[in-house]
């Protein structure tokens, strides 16, 4: 366990070395804080916020708050919509910054499963994006296949797990209808009963170009049922 800890620790570091050796555009930071309740037995409330930057924080880069409700409808089944608020700061040619305000519902449906003790999510979900500056609207579709790979034996107290996800994004009308793929790699580490931080690299791929994040997050989760000690 320790030295696969060790080696985690390794090539993380080594990932956002590479992070830091790049120009502006692949030399970012990714900031993350997500809760999720459980609000009945069946549905569940998801809120998150993120700061990503193109240094270590200061030069802003995107701001987004959102959230969505989900119900499972079958066992592992969970249609949801929500809304999403975003700021988006970028570069133009003349090295200024643009800014743009985004106003996004979403709709999606996740489907859940284990290969052996590794749990499987897949997420399905539909956006339309309007944005400001100026103004444009997108209808956007996204597949997230996310993996979480427990590092503990069977019957131990879970402290540290793998994260393993990838999501394409595709544009419904434009004339290139790709957006991006993201692949994301790191661990978690549990800090509490409900509370993880976690530690990753991101490689996001793009028409033309390619960004990278060292990326930062944690989240809890907690229980608002009125009826759980019933």
């Amino acid at each position: 366990m320790k030295i696969k800890f060790k080696l985690i620790i390794i090539l993380l570091l080594a990932l956002t070395s590479q992070v830091h050796a790049q120009s502006r555009d692949n030399y970012n930071m990714w900031f993350q804080y997500l809760m999720s309740a459980r609000l009945t037995d069946k549905s569940t409330l998801t809120a998150l916020s993120q700061y990503r930057s193109f240094d270590l924080a200061y030069d802003t880069r995107l701001f987004l708050v959102s959230a969505y409700i989900d119900y499972e409808v079958a066992h592992e089944v969970k249609p949801a919509a929500g809304f999403m608020f975003l700021v988006l700061d970028s570069y133009k040619s003349d090295n200024t910054k643009k800014e743009r305000y985004e106003k996004r519902p979403f709709q999606q449906v996740t489907l859940g499963g284990n290969i052996g003790r590794t749990s499987v999510s897949h997420r399905f979900r539909v956006e339309e994006r309007f944005i400001s500056n100026p103004n444009d609207f997108i209808v956007r579709l996204r597949y997230l296949i996310s993996l979480r790979i427990p590092f503990n034996s069977t019957g131990e107290k879970e402290k540290l797990y793998g994260i393993l996800k990838d999501e394409i994004r595709m544009n419904v009308v434009k004339e290139d209808p790709f957006d991006s793929n993201r692949l994301t790699a790191g661990i978690g580490v549990k800090v509490g009963k409900n509370s993880a931080i976690e530690v990753a690299f991101i490689n996001q791929l793009e028409t033309g170009s390619t960004s990278n994040y060292g990326y930062i997050g944690y989240r809890n989760s907690f229980d608002w049922r009125k009826n759980k000690n019933k």
